[in-house]
């Protein structure tokens, strides 16, 4: 139990947590921007080019009535199967996908490489030494090395 009580005492003094925990945030904030841009803007549009239907009346009833409403089907109780909020829920997935891709993909262009740094060493020819590039003979076997 005491070495558990250490692994998490490292865990959390490394900050792994802190940074789950801004994730968390960031991401259930980030889910209220992008489920109002679906709601919104997005099915809106979406509803013209099918009908003007709304997707969260779509629904089974599973007692076999038929309700005009989802809110009529639970105001008499009824079981139902709700796969227009399913299709509401797989499009909110799809575009949030997208725009964490297209942020992802812009910060990677923001993102400058860094060019690589010029090599300060060189392997000895003789007995494969890290050696200094400016050097002309090897300190630890003494060979000469030729340019």
């Amino acid at each position: 139990m005491k070495k558990f009580l250490n692994e998490f005492k490292e865990f959390a003094v490394k900050g792994n947590m802190m940074d789950l925990a801004v994730g968390m945030i960031i991401g259930s904030a980030f889910t209220g921007i992008v489920k109002s841009l679906v709601d919104d803007i997005f099915m809106p549009v979406i509803s013209i080019f099918t009908g003007k239907l709304d997707f969260t009346n779509w629904f089974i009833a599973l007692d076999g009535n038929e309700y005009a409403t989802l809110d009529a089907a639970k105001e008499a109780a009824a079981a139902t199967l709700n796969y227009g909020n399913f299709i509401s829920g797989l499009i909110n997935f799809v575009i949030m996908a997208l725009i964490v891709f297209i942020i992802v993909k812009i910060l990677n262009k923001l993102k400058k490489e860094e060019p690589a740094a010029a090599p300060t060493t060189k392997k000895c020819y003789f007995c494969k030494s890290d050696i200094p590039i400016e050097a002309t003979r090897c300190p630890h076997c003494t060979s000469e090395l030729t340019k």
